[in-house]
């Protein structure tokens, strides 16, 4: 890279060249010879991207608790003398399980859980 920038005269980067430091910075082709934004915005892309997914497993999971929590809710309706010791537990379980480190997440304006 030294000797092509500092060269005298200024050469162009040949196309092995440029695959190459592609491969070596680990970006796309695209991102090495396009304009600063391109790259940024393919970063945020990638960003995204893993929030989508994080997003997809959470709401996966929160189906799943709620599923839990109704068959618990189920039980202390057929069980009325345990309903208020369930509801007990559950709130124990929830208290020990989040510690002092619960922040509730939060979902992305104007969008829907399905």
């Amino acid at each position: 890279m030294w000797r092509i920038e500092s060269g005298e005269p200024r050469r162009r980067v040949n196309l092995d060249e440029a695959i190459g430091f592609a491969k070596v910075f680990d970006i796309s082709l695209d991102n090495l010879v396009g304009p600063p934004e391109i790259a940024a915005n393919a970063h945020v892309k990638r960003l995204l991207a893993e929030f989508a997914e994080s997003w997809q497993k959470f709401v996966a999971v929160r189906k799943e608790m709620e599923s839990a929590r109704d068959a618990l809710d189920a039980y202390g309706t057929a069980h009325p003398n345990l309903a208020e010791l369930i509801s007990a537990m559950i709130t124990r379980v929830v208290a020990d399980e989040v510690g002092d480190d619960y922040r509730p997440p939060s979902s992305p304006s104007g969008s829907s859980d399905a």
